[in-house]
């Protein structure tokens, strides 16, 4: 018989989208292992609490910089294994896109690895490149400009230049280039140029538009060839190093990105034959990230592994070149999301269940009711496995009537309760009528969704989810404890902001996308957490301040042993004061309008001067408050 944590395991589908890096432990706990398989493991309800313990207040974003370590070396392998494989003379030079992730502590967690590998930055805005160009990177990494280009954007590359980095300004659209053929003739200096171009393959997933003739990105044919004779007659041809393309994030059938590798690699090699020395084909970003574990083109899923990736990249630059009798380029990646997503996940708390009249039993009946409550009662009281079907449809009908006769006065706000009542508690009783006999039906897929709880979760949908909310992007979400026991029950989540939005009912699954959550009663005030996981990418960056809920607090987990691990660094979130002067609303200026009102009431002899003096003190206390509940973990 399969155990309760085999089952719970199935359930949350946890060895299809974990890559390895979660499982569950003999306590029933949520663990993470610092890389794939690994034995070493440890326990996140476990580190939850030593959190609590600390008064680092829930949610909280818990990062393994040891997984995004373990990402970029399993990029490392996966490419130098394709090119040992295909006899390639090329090198694979990764650069990681600011624009993914661009905490501070997530770029370092990142070179501190990148480094040994000769991996570097990419940077799409003067921001990215002003932090960028200040980051410690191995010197032999690469540091790429992307992006629309002002002057101001194209001086700042050459200052890195000049500071010793090995930056590559990419050209996108001809305009740009005067600017750099002009500032490498008043200092001497020569960055690396490289020139997007636009092809005509188009990537697949949501961003497929990024990629094809309609992109807002590249040079078309002719654009690259006026661009290569603007750099000729400035006798800079030399400066030409790299082609770059990228036909979209999250690709999710491998085939677009052998066609698009497939196109880009001719043009580079009809370019060499010109007598161009370029020796860098930069293939962009766009290697997926297996959110819901189905292995399949799906928009939240992708059919091939990284290996996979690596192998056809290689392989088609390979044939290409050898067919054109060309040098094989080395190879620039700016794949981002596979490498920063599984390092970082969100915890939250749930602080209640939203409450629905379904559940509420004590219905007296006095035999005054109006028919319709009374025939409503007699389908609760009659209902069996039999007649379930029919008496569902009946209980349908009676709703609709006893709102009818409410709108026109003929029922009572009492009885109308009642009958609302008991109409849920037939749609209950039909429901697990409907389980018993394995009833498979459209319309009780969507009761079952009706009858579903609602929890209520510490966090915001805008902040730490926002691609869930803005693209239905799905997310693995999982009790972080509790997995030794087969969850009961079902449920959607909603944030804690007064937006109708606000919502999680969105759920992955192996073949299908569920609206609901297996998740566990919420019983005796005890605290339930729920772990919402591979949101390291774009997730941050995307997210919104709606509400003015800010960032949430972070801490940075290194697994030392099994079971050990030590907190590295612990970073608070927005208080309430951050977020006031995000919008303007400066402390002198609240306080100051505080007090004017507490003047006033001074004033109508409602408040003492004593009692005004406690107001503001205690109003000024709230300015360092956590913008999430504070519950301490409990619901």
């Amino acid at each position: 018989m399969k155990s309760a944590i085999a089952e719970v395991a199935q359930t949350y589908g946890i060895e299809n989208w974990g890559a390895g890096y979660f499982g569950i432990n003999s306590r029933g706990h949520l663990v993470v292992r610092p890389s794939e398989g690994e034995s070493r493991s440890v326990d996140v309800k476990k580190i939850v609490d030593d959190l609590q313990a600390r008064h680092v207040k829930m949610p909280v974003i818990l990062r393994f910089p040891q997984i995004f370590a373990s990402q970029v070396r399993k990029m490392n392998q996966s490419f130098r294994a394709a090119m040992k494989e295909f006899d390639y003379k090329g090198e694979h030079r990764a650069v990681f896109p600011l624009k993914v992730n661009q905490r501070r502590q997530v770029i370092e967690a990142y070179l501190e690895e990148a480094t040994k590998h000769n991996y570097g930055l990419e940077a799409g805005s003067k921001a990215e490149l002003y932090a960028a160009i200040a980051m410690e990177q191995s010197p032999d990494s690469l540091l790429i400009c992307n992006g629309f280009k002002d002057n101001n954007f194209i001086d700042l590359a050459f200052v890195g230049t000049q500071a010793g980095k090995n930056v590559v300004i990419v050209i996108e659209k001809l305009s740009e280039l005067p600017r750099v053929i002009e500032r490498a003739k008043q200092t001497g200096i020569r960055p690396m140029v490289g020139m997007r171009v636009r092809l005509y393959t188009r990537g697949s997933g949501r961003w497929e538009k990024s990629g094809g003739e309609q992109s807002k990105f590249g040079l078309t044919t002719t654009e690259l060839l006026h661009a290569i004779k603007q750099l000729r007659e400035a006798e800079m041809l030399d400066m030409l190093r790299v082609l770059h393309f990228h036909i979209g994030s999250q690709i999710t059938q491998i085939k677009r990105v052998k066609a698009g590798v497939k196109e880009a690699a001719r043009v580079y090699a009809k370019i060499r034959k010109m007598g161009i020395d370029v020796d860098h084909l930069n293939v962009g970003g766009g290697a997926g990230v297996d959110y819901d574990g189905s292995k399949t083109s799906f928009e939240s899923s992708v059919n091939y592994t990284l290996q996979e990736f690596a192998n056809d990249v290689i392989y088609m630059i390979k044939s290409v070149c050898e067919e054109e009798h060309v040098p094989e380029p080395n190879v620039i990646t700016e794949s981002g999301r596979v490498l920063v997503a599984y390092h970082a996940m969100l915890v939250t708390n749930i602080v209640d269940e939203i409450e629905t009249v379904q559940g509420i039993h004590n219905v007296t009946m006095t035999g005054n009711e109006a028919q319709v409550i009374k025939e409503l009662y007699d389908l609760y009281k009659t209902m069996n496995a039999k007649n379930f079907l029919e008496y569902y449809h009946d209980s349908l009908e009676h709703k609709e009537e006893l709102f009818t006769l409410f709108d026109l006065g003929f029922i009572s706000l009492e009885d109308r309760a009642k009958g609302e009542i008991l109409f849920w508690e037939v749609c209950d009783r039909a429901n697990n009528f409907a389980k018993l006999t394995q009833v498979k039906s459209e319309e009780f897929d969507d009761l079952r969704k009706l009858l579903s709880a609602k929890y209520l979760c510490n966090f915001s949908v805008f902040r730490s989810l926002p691609d869930h909310w803005g693209i239905d992007q799905l997310f693995p979400i999982i009790p972080i404890h509790k997995l030794d026991e087969v969850p009961t029950d079902t449920a959607t989540l909603c944030d804690i902001t007064c937006d109708s939005d606000g919502v999680v009912d969105r759920f992955v699954d192996l073949h299908d996308v569920k609206e609901v959550l297996e998740v566990h009663d919420l019983k005796n005030n005890e605290p339930y957490f729920l772990g919402m996981m591979l949101i390291g990418a774009y997730q941050e960056v995307m997210g919104n301040f709606h509400n003015l809920f800010g960032t949430t607090n972070e801490a940075h987990v290194v697994i030392s042993g099994d079971g050990e691990y030590h907190i590295s660094r612990i970073i608070n979130g927005s208080n309430v004061g951050e977020m006031a002067s995000y919008a303007n609303y400066e402390k002198e200026f609240l306080q100051g309008g505080f007090r004017t009102l507490l003047d006033r009431q001074i004033k109508k002899g409602k408040l003492t001067q004593e009692d005004a003096g406690n107001l503001m003190d205690e109003y000024d206390t709230h300015f360092d408050g956590y913008t999430y509940l504070d519950t301490n973990g409990q619901h």
